[in-house]
């Protein structure tokens, strides 16, 4: 996809095609619908050397998971939260937001929403910011009060729909990830992207995860209700989907339906971020999970097709 995303950059200005591009990720099992799953919505987005996409705000919540590029940073209600490689970056509820790149080099994230359960909620609004872009009032606000794990600032208060940090560096990530596994051992830990104040979902209406597997032996096969999607940050492997046997790398995006038995398998170290609609039934009290007892029999191999599996897209609604 990323062949595709840098032709879009080519083809498609900002200023000619609309305030975002991405190729939006439509899951061919769901009848036309341009979703990735029956709640979520993911896509690729590509921002262009020295470009801006400008602001405006939406009732479905977003996330930003930073692929590749660097020297880029989002303004979200003024805070201009700078992007890395493996960063989350959250754009939540009704926040203004737009996107800057500063350097000579592309960007391109993963875009994680909310848009296909507001949609059925008809809950959708959407506006676009007076201004081309909104003014920067300092760099990485939400984390000066937070000095670190387990850490806050006395008095600060947390937004009742999202997590008061906007901005979860790879590198703290990446610690924990490493300290859990010399505490826990085991083919694969896993990780939540947490509001810092109460310990709920960093949004909301979807979780944010991440996942590092280790090699030497396959994960336990597990199914839960509710949809996934996953993007791989590094690494490669393989999962298994109800039976199906999904090779993957860098970059690819994989969705796993509700009670699909899933397992993973790799070779060398891979990390996976994933966002999933399980915070909304457990508010509705419909999630449940199980491991299974032995690991699901493997009856072949996924087989690429040609499908009109990505969208691309240049206009002004949410992204």
């Amino acid at each position: 996809m990323l062949p595709l995303a840098k032709r879009a950059g080519e083809l498609i200005t900002l200023e000619r095609g609309g305030d975002r591009r991405v190729l939006a990720l439509a899951n061919p099992g769901l009848g036309g619908l341009p979703f990735t799953s029956t709640t979520l919505w993911g896509a690729l987005q590509y921002l262009g050397p020295r470009e801006s996409a400008p602001a405006h705000r939406h009732t479905p919540s977003a996330i930003r998971f930073v692929l590749t590029g660097t020297g880029v940073y989002t303004t979200v209600n003024g805070d201009a939260c700078d992007m890395e490689p493996g960063d989350l970056v959250l754009t939540p509820i009704w926040n203004w937001h737009d996107h800057n790149n500063q350097s000579d080099e592309p960007m391109v994230w993963f875009d994680g929403l909310d848009l296909p359960l507001l949609i059925t909620l008809e809950s959708i609004f959407f506006e676009n910011h007076p201004d081309q872009l909104q003014p920067v009032e300092g760099h990485n606000l939400s984390e000066q009060g937070f000095a670190g794990v387990g850490l806050r600032e006395m008095g600060v208060s947390s937004p009742a729909s999202h997590s008061p940090l906007l901005r979860y560096r790879w590198q703290e990530t990446e610690r924990t990830l490493e300290a859990l596994h010399r505490a826990r051992g085991g083919p694969m830990i896993s990780l939540e992207f947490v509001n810092p104040l109460t310990g709920s979902p960093a949004v909301s209406t979807f979780a944010c995860e991440m996942y590092r597997l280790y090699p030497g032996e396959r994960t336990p096969s597990r199914r839960k209700t509710g949809s996934s999607v996953y993007v791989v940050f590094q690494g490669t492997g393989r999962s298994v989907i109800n039976g199906v046997l999904f090779e993957w790398g860098p970059g690819d995006i994989f969705v796993t339906p509700s009670w699909a038995s899933v397992d993973h398998e790799v070779s060398a170290r891979a990390d996976l971020f994933a966002i999933s609609d399980r915070p909304v039934l457990q508010a509705l009290h419909l999630y449940r999970e199980e491991e299974l007892a032995e690991h699901q029999k493997i009856s072949g191999p996924f087989v690429a097709r040609e499908s009109a599996t990505t969208n691309s897209s240049a206009n002004s609604d949410i992204r």
